[in-house]
């Protein structure tokens, strides 16, 4: 995996408040107490489909085949988009300086994302028990299909539209130290 300093997106004079990366491995969000039981349904529902389908014997073969999609789009809802999603986490890092939020993304979902803290949306702080969480800038407007909206976001966090910083530790102290600045930033 290439490396690439994220410092290298800095603007002229601008200064480093906190650089970070997400949670490595396996992630569940609560969102998945609805997902996982979809997803399961989904994927049940299509393998039996396509295992009845192929049991017929003289079933011509376009009515095999048109299962297989199906059932491969349940295998990435059930398995899948864990796998991306923690391969996306594993590649990406984020920055606060005094004048933007950055979040960079290597491999094959790269992107850079900013955000600059003077006209940072809304903030957003979803803390766990143990210290770490989530800070959305922005509303989670992930339910659609739009173009804005959400697209695999809502299945895959790492690749949502809505900039995030997805399972950071000690996220009450980075939310703070984003508040502070922005204060500063418009003072």
């Amino acid at each position: 995996m290439r490396n690439t300093d994220i410092q290298t997106y800095f603007l002229p004079g601008e200064k480093l408040l906190w650089q970070g990366r997400p949670k490595q491995g396996f992630m569940a969000s609560k969102k998945d107490l609805l997902l996982v039981p979809f997803s399961l349904m989904w994927g049940g529902f299509t393998a039996f489909w396509e295992v009845t389908v192929i049991r017929q014997g003289n079933v011509p073969i376009f009515f095999k085949l048109w299962g297989v999609p199906f059932v491969l789009i349940g295998l990435y809802l059930i398995v899948g988009r864990f796998v991306v999603d923690a391969f996306v986490r594993a590649r990406t890092q984020y920055a606060v300086t005094d004048q933007r939020i950055i979040i960079l993304r290597e491999g094959w979902f790269a992107k850079v994302l900013t955000v600059s803290l003077d006209r940072l949306p809304a903030l957003d702080l979803d803390q766990n028990g143990n210290g770490t969480g989530t800070i959305n800038f922005g509303t989670d407007t992930e339910i659609g299909f739009g173009r804005r909206g959400g697209g695999m976001g809502i299945w895959t966090p790492a690749l949502s539209n809505v900039p995030r910083f997805l399972g950071v530790a000690d996220v009450r102290d980075v939310f703070n130290l984003i508040v502070r600045a922005q204060s500063t930033r418009v003072s």
